[in-house]
């Protein structure tokens, strides 16, 4: 079926090209303009895929002729879509942890060692190990603060142990007790942050097993998130050195 579309406007002043459509369907923005040609100009292009056409639109046409209002509707990632977030970032991925339980920890080898008491033999040659291992040692920051309970749950004391697997790869992973996150007004809630302007809540069922994730990517809420990141960073404390508090303790 054919769109149904309604012509915004263009700035060409002939009423040609460059120009704005919007499908009054979808909600979704056609705009064509002058393609993007010249090599060096392509090559600096990010997550481009081979049957897009990269174009050139003023600024001012957009700002004059795209839509006035926000999606009211958060976009909500599937498991596999909020994946690739993993693949597409550049420069930084970073991760506030919160959670007693994450099922799918539960269902690996290295989760039944732990429990047995024996020393899990950690796989750095999964995808995720090659996909997080790759994006590091090209430079790119990956890094998560873990918030523990005292005394902690088997799911929190199995994660501290899995730091091990994650510094392997290059992460830099930190842990601070529930308390002291609660002094620090940091939230309870479990969130990705990618290359500092993407913001994926993460969603999980009643079970621990995770549904899915909601983007967020407004920037004033987005910043917010980053604040929490630099919160979280100021008052954790270094895998090892809060492993070694945690056998003080025991």
């Amino acid at each position: 079926m054919a769109r149904r579309l309604r012509f915004n406007g263009t700035g060409s002043g002939e009423g040609s090209c460059p120009a704005v459509h919007e499908d009054l369907d979808s909600g979704e923005i056609i705009v064509h303009g002058p393609r993007l040609t010249d090599p060096e100009d392509l090559a600096q292009l990010q997550h481009i895929d081979e049957d897009e056409i990269p174009i050139v639109m003023p600024r001012n046409t957009l700002i004059d002729f795209g839509p006035r209002e926000r999606d009211p509707e958060p976009r909500v990632l599937r498991p596999e879509q909020f994946a690739r977030l993993f693949e597409n970032f550049q420069h930084s991925a970073w991760h506030l942890e919160t959670r007693r339980r994450y099922a799918v920890d539960e269902t690996t080898d290295t989760y039944a060692q732990f429990t047995r008491g024996e020393t899990p033999e950690w796989d750095l040659a999964t995808p995720w190990s090659r996909t997080i291992r790759a994006k590091t040692q090209d430079g790119a920051q990956v890094g998560r603060v873990r918030i523990v309970d005292s005394p902690p749950t088997t799911g929190q004391r199995y994660l501290l142990a899995h730091a091990e697997k994650n510094a392997a790869l290059g992460e830099d992973v930190r842990n601070m007790w529930r308390a002291d996150a609660e002094r620090a007004n940091l939230p309870n809630e479990d969130f990705w942050i990618f290359d500092s302007h993407i913001v994926a809540l993460c969603l999980f069922d009643d079970d621990d097993n995770l549904t899915g994730a909601k983007l967020i990517t407004e920037p004033a809420r987005v910043n917010q998130y980053n604040r929490l990141r630099d919160v979280a960073q100021h008052h954790a404390v270094p895998h090892e050195q809060f492993r070694a508090l945690v056998h003080a303790e025991e």
